[in-house]
């Protein structure tokens, strides 16, 4: 069964995802660090940078998508009926 997710759906499970990051993000570097003010910067720039590396990415699925569509566009089709 498929769900239909409204606007506000979309945003409470991005909110919601975003604080679960910071809290992943926190918890592993103050595991690593031990030190709260750096746990809590790493935390807050991570995320920030994988917002723009997620970006380039997108962009790079696209075009990789458009050139692979252009391709079987472009592909000549065979026929699998067999003439006598």
């Amino acid at each position: 069964m498929h769900m239909h997710h409204t606007p506000a759906d979309s945003l409470i499970k991005t909110l919601t995802f975003a604080v679960l990051h910071f809290s992943v993000a926190f918890g592993v570097s103050y595991l690593i660090t031990g030190s709260a003010p750096l746990a809590t910067a790493i935390a807050l720039i991570e995320p920030a940078c994988n917002t723009v590396a997620y970006f380039f990415h997108e962009r790079a699925w696209a075009r990789w998508g458009q050139r692979r569509g252009n391709r079987a566009a472009a592909a000549p089709v065979h026929s699998a009926a067999v003439q006598s």
